[in-house]
C-alpha cells in the first residue's frame, strides 16, 4: 500500500500536470470504487467541475474542485492514479476514469479493486468520517517531540501497532515505520511505558528523517507504486531493514529479523534493536 511518501509524490506530480484542467466527465467502470456518494450521483456531480489544487492527508490524494467540493482518493494495496493522454491505449485495471479538456484523461487503475473514492462538500471535509478519525501529520511543523511525547502518554501498548494507527498518527504504514525504528534503535516490541523522554526525541526525528528522504526518492516502488507517469519510485533501493530478512544489518553486521507484529511482517535488527531486559519476558 503507498504510504505518506509515495501519496506526497503523487499529490505534488498531479499539481503539476492537472490543476487548471476540467472534468468534462467521469466513467465509473467499477462501481464499489466510489465509496462516497453512490456511483449514479458521482457520475451526475463530477461534470464541469474545475481542479484547482491537490494534496494530501495521511494517505488520501486530496484533490479540490470548484463549487465547493473535494475528492478523496485512497489508493489502498494496488491503486495507481495515470495522467494520460485520451488516445493511450486503456489498462484492463482501469476502474475510475476522468475525461478531462485538452485531450488528457485521469485514469485509476486497482488491480484488487480495493482503493475508493469519496466526493466531499468542501467546507465539510473536516468532519468527513474517514478524514476526521485521522491523527497529526509527521511532517507538520506542530508534530514536535513534545507533541510525540504527549500522544504516547495517552496509549499503552507496543510501539509498532501504535505506530501504524492512522488515528495515533497519519500516513505511516508498515515499510516507513520498521524503519524508523531502526533509526532509532527501538524495538518494534517495546512497551511505551517504557520510553524515556531522549527515546521519544530519537523515534521523532528518525519518523521525520525516513518520511523526507522517501520523498526525496520518489517513494519506494517494492510492488505496485508507480507515480502519475507510471514511473516507479526508487527509496527502496534505500532502505536498511524493511524487505531485508537475513540480510546482514548497514550497523552492526547481524542478520535482519523478521516476526509478525500485528499481523504485518516486522523488519528489525536483533542487535542494533535490543528490547529493554526487563521487558524482554514478555515481548513474545
Amino acid at each position: 500500500m503507498p504510504e505518506l511518501p509515495e501519496v506526497e509524490t503523487i499529490s505534488r506530480d498531479l499539481r503539476q500536470r492537472i490543476v487548471g484542467h476540467t472534468i468534462e466527465r467521469a466513467e465509473v467502470l467499477w462501481e464499489r470504487q466510489i465509496a462516497y456518494p453512490s456511483a449514479f450521483e458521482f457520475q451526475e456531480l463530477i461534470p464541469q467541475r474545475r481542479i484547482e489544487d491537490t494534496g494530501r492527508r495521511a494517505k488520501y490524494v486530496v484533490i479540490q474542485l470548484s463549487d465547493n467540493a473535494t475528492m478523496l482518493v485512497h489508493l489502498k494495496m494496488t491503486g495507481q492514479l495515470l495522467y494520460v493522454p485520451a488516445g493511450e491505449p486503456a489498462n484492463p485495471y482501469t476502474r475510475v476514469l476522468f475525461h478531462l479538456d485538452r485531450g488528457m484523461q485521469l485514469r485509476f487503475v486497482d488491480v484488487r479493486k480495493f482503493g475508493r473514492v469519496y466526493l466531499v462538500e468542501a467546507d465539510q471535509l473536516q468532519s468527513f468520517p474517514k478524514i476526521a478519525q485521522l491523527g497529526p501529520e509527521p511532517l507538520e511543523s506542530t508534530f514536535t517531540a513534545d507533541a510525540l511525547r504527549a500522544l504516547i502518554q495517552r496509549r499503552t501498548g507496543r510501539l509498532k501497532p501504535l505506530l501504524m494507527n492512522q488515528g495515533f498518527l497519519a500516513g505511516m504504514g508498515n515499510i516507513y515505520v520498521d524503519e524508523a525504528l531502526f533509526i532509532s534503535a527501538l524495538h518494534p516490541l517495546r512497551p511505551t511505558t517504557s520510553l524515556k523522554p531522549r527515546d521519544v526525541v530519537r523515534l521523532h526525528g528518525a519518523i521525520q528523517q525516513v518520511l523526507q528522504e522517501s520523498i526525496a526518492n520518489r517513494g519506494s516502488s517494492i510492488d505496485d507504486y508507480r507515480d502519475p507517469a507510471g514511473q516507479k519510485g526508487y527509496h527502496h533501493v534505500y532502505l536498511r531493514v524493511y524487505n531485508r530478512a537475513g540480510e546482514p544489518c548497514i550497523i552492526c553486521g547481524s542478520p535482519i529479523s523478521k516476526i509478525v507484529v500485528g499481523g504485518r511482517g516486522t523488519h528489525f535488527c536483533p542487535t542494533c534493536q535490543r528490547l529493554p531486559r526487563r521487558t524482554r519476558a514478555g515481548a513474545g
